[in-house]
């Protein structure tokens, strides 16, 4: 594709003073519906498969390749066995700063479980967390 001069400038300009939003260090909260991820699949791979879906959630909501599940989101998605998956889930994303210095990645987001009532799912919005 070839572009004018005037595109060309354009797209420079758009590019030099775009600040990328995924080098902050933020926190937020959202519901998963989980149903809709896991329609279609085995029972015996859902639970598997709701943890992985959680995963790619974050790594698209966060922009970070480094995701990690905490150990209670892990219990709570497999609180009712392989088979029963909990319809929603509301995590809590935090993006963090990495502190090893071997790290590839400067950044990585950590999932948390946030416990909702059973059928309490309606009308939350997603949050920004101040910590």
């Amino acid at each position: 594709r070839v572009l004018s001069s005037a595109q060309a400038c354009v797209a420079m300009a758009k590019g030099a003073g775009k600040i990328k939003r995924s080098e902050d260090v933020v926190t937020r909260e959202y519901t998963i519906h989980l149903k809709k991820l896991l329609h279609g699949i085995g029972f015996k791979k859902r639970a598997p498969r709701a943890v992985k879906e959680v995963k790619a959630f974050a790594k698209k909501m966060m922009g970070t390749d480094d995701v990690r599940v905490d150990t209670k989101l892990n219990k709570f998605l497999w609180s009712q066995g392989i088979k029963a998956v909990p319809g929603r889930v509301r995590v809590r994303l935090a993006r963090k700063r990495n502190d090893d210095e071997e790290a590839t990645d400067k950044l990585y987001t950590l999932c948390t479980h946030v416990v909702v009532e059973r059928h309490q799912y309606k009308g939350l919005q997603t949050v920004n967390v101040d910590e």
